[in-house]
Parts: structure tokens; C-alpha cells; sequence
């Protein structure tokens, strides 16, 4: 373990450092040197597209500098944590530049996060600055800070983007006001970059660190294993506060020479409008938008012929949903991947021809990461026998801010274990389950615990198990099963009432609730939820 300037303890290996350094694996520089580069070469070269507009590197540094030297005179230390909370803008390519620029850290918190997540988040992380839509989407981000921020102590400053300016709580005022940067201080690529929080099986999310150099390595891999080249145009549907839009939307541009169109909020006909218009050859993103992205394709007779690659993940994949692509969009491939915030891209997909059946039927292959699949034991399987899904690497995190949580994710080789169930087969891995009680929306993981520990806050529930249940567009989702206290009456309105008041995430609402008299359970009295959602598939079907 090692001190981080952050304050955390990280996950420390000197050797594997030096091996990947020289091999090339680490680029031992920061965004902000990529940028810089950038700038310097080529300052009208458009690196994101955002609302139509292009953004060019120069305007980026510019930004990012005046930005780094307004957060300085406001008393930001290397070290120090900036959250941001905004839909996929080109300003967070600022904020993300600038807290480079001075080793700050960086805690991207999604937009449908809401006041007991973002307090959460600010508190744990020891946020001292967070940047926020001022609206988006007609909620009033900028009353819930007003709401959130007396609880969060280390917080001084909370400022908007978009918002109004000449008030002094806008990023337009402090890029104006602000000297650009002149002297940044000397920046470890590996020190803490980021921070992201991702749910835990405990109900309180847990908090991923990256550095400089492990966060851009899967990246960088997928642009050279997927042929993806300097000049090509991407489109960034995800959101730039997950791991794939942060790395692939706002980071991309400037170490692979990209051009990347944000898209604010995912809509299927925008998208095809936009991948032609723009001459998209790479997206990414969650299954759903692979699926509806070909019914406007088909609907509209278009067949995306800028459209090279598409690879999708987070919720499951159906093999004809693979097998449909080349149908609707001749020119496009795409191909199941499998990773998570902690390891980005354990696979990459098989995207090169006669490949077809492997890219529908698998998670993927094997590219930068070592994987092992182990017993309940910790002891390796065979081939193709399946087990817990472990993984290592140099893109892989450097831990947790929680050191307990830390311990409890590595073994004594180092490897990370995923908490997924599965096999590999010829560097071919399949995922068939899960360890961890998560619920996987759409790619979004939501903690079983965490919703059941806000039911049984209501007084009329007895107990609350939360599991998965099937959602034809999302993959799955929330399903609660609900046992009311003797004499008492509870129904859907009144607990969606108490996660109302408690400031909660709406993705994380139960879809269905199933009131009931009792769980089935084993002989010392654990739910045995592998029964409930075989239950709610059934009841689903009916």
C-alpha cells in the first residue's frame, strides 16, 4: 500500500509500475500533457462536438487553464477533490483538464443521482468543490446543493454551469475573471486522478480510484485493438460521469486524436440523424441503445454506412441482437465487452471477420488483462468450468478509498475479484451470473440492499427483500417483495411516498411490488432470492 497525496491508501506494486512504464503499457503523462500537445499542434483541430457546436483543443486549454487558475486562487491543493455533476457538456473536458493541470482529483456523480446520493458522495469523497447543472431536464439541481450543502463539511464552494452569469457562482465567471494557469505544479501520473463511485452489495457505494495512467490504458487498448483512428469521428451516448463516457467522451479526443459528438440524452432517431450528419464510425453504450438504434434503422430504411463498430454491455446481451446488426447495418459490427469501473474492459470484443459467433455468444476476448476463474475456495478451475471471475492488469484501479473494502476485493496475487460468475474458453470469457446482489438496469448496478434498507424504513413494513425482474428494454430491473408488520397497511403509493421525501435516485424505485405473508428461506432463515426472482420472471410472463 502507498500514500496517496489524496490522503487514500492505494494499492501499490513498484515493479509492475516500472515493467509497465517501459513496456509502453503507461504513458507516464497526464491528460493535461496530452492536451497541452494538442493545443500546441493543432489548436483548431475539434475535439468534441456539444449541442452542434464543435469545440477545438485550443478552446479547451484555454478554458482549462483559466479554470486551473481560478480553482488556485480559490485555495485548491494537489490533492484536493472536485465533484462535477452535469449531462454530457464540453464543459466537463474543463473541469477534468483543469483539476489535471493541478493534481486535483476528480468525482464525476451521474445526473439521476439525487440528494441522498450526492450527499453521500460529496461527504465520503471530502469534496471541497462541486460544479452542477444549474437545471437539466426540469429538475433544480442547484436547490438540491442549496438543500445538501450544510450537511457536507468539507464543501466551500458549490458553482453552475450553464447557469447564470455575472452572479460569481457561474464557470463563465471564473473562466473570465481568471489569469490563465502560468506555472502548474509538478503532476504524478501516479497519483489519484479520480474517484468514482460505484454501488456495493452493502447497500453504500464504494468509491474506485484511478490514476493517470491506469484510467486511459483500457481506453487507448479498445482505439488499437478496434482499429479506431486518428480523424474518426465518435458518438458519446453514455454519460461523461460513468467510466466509458468519462474515458471515451472527454479523454479520447486528446490522446487518439479523435473527434467526439456528445449526445446530452440518448434518443435513437437523434442518434441516426447524428451518426450520418456527422460521419460516426464508433459508439458505445448500454444494450438498449444497440437494439433501439437498429428498429429506427430498419423504421426508416437507413443503413448507417459511416457506422464501423458498436460494442455494447452493461445489461445482457441476446446473441440475435448481435446477429441482427450486420442485417440492418451492413457496414457495422457489433460485439458483446465485459468490465466495470474498477476494470475497464476486461474483454474487447471480437469484431474481426468470421468472428460473428464469437461476438454474439461470448462477453468478449481477453485482451490487456490477465483473468482467472476461481472456486468458492479461491482455488483455480479448469477451462471452461465456472467460477468467480478475477482479473488483473495495468488498467486496473488502485483500490478503494475504503481500505476494508480493498482487502476484501484482492487476493494474494493481486488479482481483483468481480464478484461475476462465469468461464473462459480459449480467451473467450462467459458471464452466467452474479455473486454480488446487485440489480443490473440497464447498466446501471443498483444495490438490492440498499433499496431494502430505505423500505423497511417505512413503519408498515415488516421486511423487504429486492431482487432483479425482467424489463424488456432495460434488460432488468427493480422488483421489491414486501411483508407488512401485523395489522398494518402498506401499499406502493406510501412507499414511493418515503423515497420521495428521502431524496432517492428514481432508477432505483421498485418497478413491481409483490406484497406477500412470508420469503421462502433456508433452514437458518436466509431469503432465498434466487426463488423470488424465478417468481418474478414467472409473474412477469403472467
Amino acid at each position: 500500500m502507498r500514500r496517496d497525496i489524496s490522503g487514500w491508501d492505494v494499492r501499490w506494486d513498484e515493479a509492475n509500475a516500472q515493467r509497465w512504464v517501459a513496456e509502453g503499457k503507461w504513458l507516464n503523462r497526464t491528460l493535461a500533457d496530452a492536451v497541452r500537445d494538442a493545443a500546441a499542434t493543432q489548436p483548431e483541430r475539434v475535439t468534441q462536438v456539444c449541442g452542434g457546436r464543435g469545440v477545438t483543443a485550443g478552446e479547451v486549454w484555454e478554458g482549462a487553464t483559466r479554470l486551473a487558475g481560478a480553482l488556485q486562487a480559490h485555495g485548491l491543493q494537489a490533492g484536493d477533490v472536485v465533484a462535477f455533476q452535469t449531462p454530457n457538456w464540453h464543459e466537463a473536458a474543463f473541469i477534468d483538464v483543469a483539476c489535471c493541470l493541478l493534481g486535483l482529483v476528480v468525482c464525476p456523480i451521474v445526473t439521476i443521482y439525487r440528494d441522498r446520493e450526492v450527499e453521500l458522495i460529496l461527504s465520503d469523497s471530502r469534496a471541497k468543490v462541486i460544479f452542477i447543472a444549474e437545471s437539466f431536464r426540469g429538475y433544480d439541481f442547484a436547490a438540491m446543493l442549496a438543500r445538501v450543502a450544510p450537511n457536507v463539511p468539507t464543501l466551500r464552494h458549490v458553482w453552475t454551469v450553464r447557469g447564470q452569469a455575472g452572479t460569481g457562482r457561474d464557470m463563465r465567471d471564473l473562466v473570465a475573471g481568471a489569469a490563465p494557469l502560468e506555472t502548474p505544479p509538478a503532476v504524478s501520473p501516479d497519483a489519484v486522478k479520480l474517484v468514482l463511485y460505484t454501488s456495493g452489495t452493502t447497500g453504500r457505494p464504494k468509491a474506485v480510484l484511478h490514476s493517470h495512467n491506469s484510467l486511459i490504458r483500457a481506453t487507448l487498448m479498445c482505439a488499437r485493438h478496434w482499429g479506431i483512428r486518428p480523424g474518426d469521428t465518435t458518438l458519446m451516448p453514455s454519460p461523461v460521469t460513468h467510466v466509458t463516457g468519462f474515458s471515451h467522451g472527454l479523454e479520447m479526443p486528446f490522446y487518439g486524436g479523435t473527434r467526439c459528438v456528445l449526445m446530452e440524452k440518448w434518443d435513437a432517431a437523434q442518434a441516426a440523424e447524428t451518426i450520418d450528419r456527422e460521419q460516426v464510425v464508433f459508439t458505445i453504450g448500454a444494450t438498449p441503445f444497440l437494439q433501439e438504434l437498429m428498429d429506427v434503422a430498419e423504421a426508416q430504411q437507413r443503413t448507417l454506412p459511416s457506422l464501423r463498430l458498436f460494442p455494447c454491455g452493461g445489461a445482457a446481451v441476446a446473441p440475435e441482437t448481435i446477429y441482427r446488426v450486420p442485417r440492418v447495418l451492413p457496414n457495422c459490427r457489433a460485439f458483446r465487452v465485459y468490465g466495470s469501473s474498477e476494470a475497464p474492459m476486461i474483454t474487447m470484443g471480437w469484431c474481426a471477420p468470421g468472428q460473428e459467433k464469437l461476438a454474439a455468444e461470448t462477453d468478449g476476448e481477453i485482451v490487456d488483462f490477465e483473468v482467472r476463474v476461481v472456486d468458492a475456495d479461491g482455488r483455480p478451475v479448469a477451462p471452461g468450468q465456472e467460477g468467480e471471475i478475477c482479473a488483473r492488469g495495468p488498467a486496473l484501479f488502485l483500490g478503494y478509498a475504503d481500505a476494508g473494502h480493498t482487502a476484501e476485493a484482492f487476493d494474494a496475487d493481486g488479482f481483483f475479484r468481480t464478484g461475476d460468475i462465469g468461464y473462459v474458453q480459449d480467451r473467450a470469457v462467459v458471464c452466467t451470473g452474479r455473486i454480488k446482489d446487485l440489480i443490473n438496469r440497464g447498466g446501471e448496478k443498483i444495490s438490492a440492499k440498499e433499496v431494502e434498507d430505505l423500505l423497511h424504513q417505512h413503519p408498515a413494513v415488516q421486511a423487504a427483500a429486492v431482487v432483479a425482474m425482467p424489463h424488456a428494454r432495460l434488460g432488468e430491473t427493480v422488483c421489491a417483495y414486501v411483508i407488512a408488520r401485523p395489522g398494518a397497511a402498506v401499499d406502493a403509493a406510501s412507499i414511493n411516498a418515503l423515497l420521495d421525501a428521502a431524496g432517492v435516485a428514481r432508477q432505483k424505485y421498485p418497478e413491481r411490488y409483490f406484497f406477500v405473508d412470508a420469503f421462502p428461506s433456508t433452514a437458518s432463515g436466509k431469503v432465498k432470492k434466487d426463488l423470488l426472482r424465478q417468481d418474478a420472471l414467472e409473474r412477469c410472463k403472467g
